[in-house]
């Protein structure tokens, strides 16, 4: 993927914008996965690249193993976003995106919950 770095929070910015008009669109209810495909849609169509179920390897004791993570969407090689349909986020999806930026060096993250009547109130940016 090849991107022109953007300011993180203007990047963030720009990507809770783009989640709020899915949100707007679609509602709450929905799978994980339709959230994702119309916010990457959103996204491409701002000229923001963005990558989809990108596997990022375990490394345990020195060893990569066989088994991976999977980060729901990278935008701009620069932002993880984590999408959640959920009733509420909980502890264990903030840990698990700051499992990401451990293991990926990226510095900044979304929680996305697009299971919640106002977007504004599902979303929690993540930085290390």
């Amino acid at each position: 993927m090849s991107v022109t770095p953007f300011v993180p929070d203007l990047l963030t910015e720009r990507i809770i914008g783009a989640a709020i008009e899915v949100h707007r669109e679609l509602g709450p209810g929905l799978l994980e996965a339709i959230y994702e495909e119309c916010l990457c849609s959103e996204l491409r169509d701002a000229a923001i690249p963005v990558a989809r179920q990108i596997m990022i390897p375990v490394i345990y004791k020195g060893k990569r193993l066989a088994t991976s993570y999977r980060a729901d969407v990278i935008v701009n090689d620069q932002v993880i976003v984590e999408i959640k349909s959920n009733e509420k986020l909980i502890e264990v999806h903030r840990a698990q995106l700051l499992t990401y930026h451990l293991v990926t060096g990226l510095h900044t993250g979304l929680l996305v919950n697009f299971n919640v009547p106002v977007l504004s109130k599902g979303v929690k940016r993540v930085s290390l």
